[in-house]
């Protein structure tokens, strides 16, 4: 059986979707606990970091916009740029002292952090694909 340029684009397209989804819903319940319990510990940080404490409202961005853009594929190249800078953000907040070691299964302590980041910029990359509401011709898709 042969393949057909067709079917790759098919499969490709079908993996960014996939991508798309899992990065923009994982990320989603994460934003969602910060809308309903509020941003005061992320403003906290941000204080002891000596940086304004109003910058906690752009985990929002991070957390809730972006990830809808992603999902919907419109704008989905930038809003992914914009949730690796919230990760790169979050890990020197929070998990520095994480960065080099590994969890209590032998994992590495920033996985889910590292596959969020990556995952991003795996997404940047590539663009959301044919099946966005941009569509695979979109600007910024």
């Amino acid at each position: 059986m042969q393949t057909t340029t067709t079917n790759v684009r098919h499969t490709d397209d079908l993996g960014k979707l996939v991508l798309r989804l899992i990065l923009a819903a994982t990320l989603l319940f994460h934003g969602i606990s910060k809308m309903s319990n509020g941003i005061g510990f992320v403003a906290d940080m941000l204080a002891k970091a000596g940086l304004p404490a109003v910058f906690g409202y752009g985990v929002y961005v991070g957390e809730v916009i972006a990830p809808l853009f992603i999902l919907f594929g419109l704008f989905t190249r930038p809003a992914a740029l914009v949730v690796a800078i919230n990760m790169v953000v979050a890990i020197l907040l929070v998990h520095t002292s994480q960065f080099f070691t590994l969890n209590d299964t032998g994992g590495w302590a920033l996985e889910l952090q590292g596959m969020y980041f990556f995952t991003a910029i795996g997404i940047a990359l590539l663009g959301a694909g044919r099946y966005s509401v941009g569509g695979v011709n979109g600007r910024f898709n």
